[in-house]
This record gives C-alpha cells, structure tokens and sequence, in this order.
C-alpha cells in the first residue's frame, strides 16, 4: 500500500468520524431542546445589611465590662459577709463559753 492510498483511506475514515460527531452533536442538541429547561429566578435575593458596626461592638464590650465590674464587687461583698458573720460566731462563742463557765 502506497503512501497515496493510506492518505485516501485516512481522509474517507476521517470522513466518517466528522460525520458521526456532527450526528452525535445534534442528538445532543435535540435532548437539550426537548427537555424544558429551569428558569433562574430573576428578583436579586436582599442582603443583610449590619448597621453601626464599630459603635455597636463597643457598646457591647462597656456593658460587659459594667456587668462584669457589678459582679466581682458583688463578690467581694459576699466574701465580706462571710467574714465578719464568721468572726461574729466565734466571738458568740466565747461569750457563751465564758457564760457557761461563770466568769
């Protein structure tokens, strides 16, 4: 086989294989067009919008911070408490010891 008849027969072949592409393209095609395709909605989705962005945040972390002041003194005037309840006891204590004793 010549150089001549190969090119021929590889130019029929690729003959073939243009004309079964163009067929498959158009199968495709057709698909595309018999089956309805979806709409995208059309109405812009709002976006949430954050107002006083800075500000609000600053606001936020004074109120924790008064929070947390009002409650750390509130603890130290449990604790406080406590104590002089404490010595309060202790000193009740001695008193009715002593009472009991006749001093």
């Amino acid at each position: 086989m010549s150089d001549l008849e190969k090119a021929a027969r590889d130019a029929v072949d690729a003959q073939a294989n243009s004309e079964q592409v163009a067929l498959i393209l158009a199968v495709l095609q057709a698909q595309q067009l018999a089956q309805p395709q979806q709409q995208q909605p059309t109405v812009p989705v709002p976006v949430a919008r954050s107002h006083g962005g800075a500000a609000k945040w600053i606001g936020i972390g004074m109120g924790g911070s008064v929070f947390l002041l009002a409650v750390a003194l509130s603890a130290v005037a449990v604790a406080v408490s406590a104590v002089a309840l404490t010595v309060c006891l202790l000193v009740l204590r001695s008193i009715w010891q002593d009472v009991r004793k006749g001093r």
